[in-house]
């Protein structure tokens, strides 16, 4: 008689067991959000895209390219003004309240120092300041900075009049003190002047305005960042 309670019990529950399981919703997992990433961009025209559409400035073409190879990084907050110099830059920063949370800096001046015939140790000595507070922003992880060089302008239409061999001579001279104060610090220092220097004599990689970049210039800027840091 116990045998026979038992092996009816046992029926009873396997048939329960298995009505629970045919009602039972399909389990749902859990998909966890995807972590954004931070982009603080500070420069002067060439970061801020005087002349082109905010879809062409490098610092958005940037975010666009790493995000399809799944980096997920938020739009650029980009402190940046044509015309600025470190200086200007330096002021502009101690008023806008930075966070220190990038996970990536971009730091990108120095050609309005050259263009107004600014000292170069000065331009030194504000440089390596703007660099020490890219680097307090960037978590205060020099990996996450990068230090971009200045362009040659004296490729442009805008200076077809002017001494090209002087202007690009001091480009030079401006980027090699950028380039000495960046390795100090082991930041990683993208040279992206010898790929503005294609731009003579072709439209094509500049803006209405004669002067500054086109976005297809920027794009060729934004292939060597990716280049030399991201692949």
């Amino acid at each position: 008689m116990y045998q026979i309670q038992y092996f009816i019990i046992t029926i009873l529950l396997l048939f329960s067991c298995s009505n629970k399981n045919n009602n039972t919703e399909p389990y749902q997992m859990e998909i966890e959000p995807q972590i954004t990433k931070n982009y603080l961009a500070l420069g002067d025209s060439y970061t801020i895209g005087e002349s082109v559409s905010e879809n062409e400035r490098f610092p958005v073409i940037l975010v666009d390219n790493l995000n399809t190879k799944n980096f997920n990084f938020n739009l650029p907050k980009i402190v940046a003004k044509t015309g600025w110099t470190t200086g200007e830059l330096k002021s502009a920063i101690l008023k806008e309240n930075i966070d220190n949370n990038y996970d990536l800096v971009t730091l990108l001046i120095g050609v309005n120092n050259q263009y107004r015939g600014y000292n170069i140790e000065e331009f030194r000595t504000e440089f390596s300041e703007l660099l020490n507070m890219a680097i307090i922003f960037a978590k205060n992880n020099s990996d996450n900075v990068l230090v971009i060089s200045i362009p040659d302008w004296a490729v442009s239409p805008f200076a077809k009049n002017r001494d090209r061999d002087k202007i690009s001579a001091e480009i030079d001279a401006f980027n090699a003190v950028k380039k000495e104060e960046t390795l100090k610090r082991n930041v990683k220092f993208i040279d992206i002047t010898p790929i503005s220097r294609q731009g003579l004599n072709k439209p094509e990689y500049f803006a209405s305005d004669g002067l500054h970049f086109s976005g297809l210039m920027h794009q060729l800027w934004v292939n060597e960042i990716i280049q030399k840091k991201f692949n």
